[in-house]
């Protein structure tokens, strides 16, 4: 009877990419010229870290629920290694949108471009989510309703980065921007499920050492 794949080095291959996608984040944080005085270079540079925290946390998120979201796989299928090839590959952009931002500054295209690949993972994401829920056959930790949210928030941000109000014309970028860190926040609360497991856990480990 043929075993089925393990699911040891999907793990570490996703764990060594998010690894390469936070190290090329970090590696655009160039210093300002001497030219300029060390607190005019730390203004231009700071649209750039504030982008970069946002990426980083977003990544990070990605990290921590990629490793919930594999904790009950026994073995994978030939759909969860392409679904979550596509999931790597998506995230692999979030660096190239990131610079961009540097690059250019925050504008309504380059924000609408940082929401675009803010949305992709999302998507590819509730992919591979809804491939690992019908394969082991249990509820997930977090909830379709919070993907989906997540994922219109990501959307949205797009058109709102170009709104343009006489009253405010550069409310656009901060508006969508505000939609993506809160997306950000959202994901930053562990679901519901999970802390019951945690505590759950952690409960067995003090009545085991109790007995001891």
């Amino acid at each position: 009877m043929p075993q089925p794949l393990s699911p040891d080095r999907l793990e570490a291959f996703s764990d060594g990419v998010i690894a390469v996608i936070i190290t090329i984040m970090v590696l655009e944080l160039q210093v300002p010229s001497k030219e300029i005085s060390d607190m005019e270079g730390l203004r231009r540079i700071l649209p750039l870290l504030i982008v970069y925290l946002l990426s980083f946390v977003q990544t990070g998120i990605y990290w921590v629920n990629h490793h919930y979201l594999t904790d009950r796989l026994e073995g994978v299928t030939h759909g969860i290694l392409w679904s979550n090839l596509g999931l790597l590959f998506f995230l692999s952009l979030i660096p190239f949108a990131t610079r961009w931002v540097g690059m250019r500054g925050i504008s309504s295209f380059s924000i609408a471009l940082y929401a675009l690949t803010c949305a992709l993972p999302a998507i590819a994401w509730f992919v591979l989510s809804t491939m690992i829920g019908r394969h082991t056959g249990q509820p997930l930790a977090a909830s379709f309703s919070k993907q989906a949210v997540s994922t219109a928030l990501y959307l949205g941000a797009i058109p709102a980065a170009f709104l343009a109000p006489t009253f405010a014309p550069n409310i656009g970028p901060t508006l969508a921007l505000s939609m993506i860190a809160l997306v950000a926040l959202l994901w930053l609360i562990p679901p519901q499920t999970l802390a019951q497991r945690t505590r759950s856990a952690s409960s067995g480990e003090h009545s085991h050492n109790d007995q001891r």
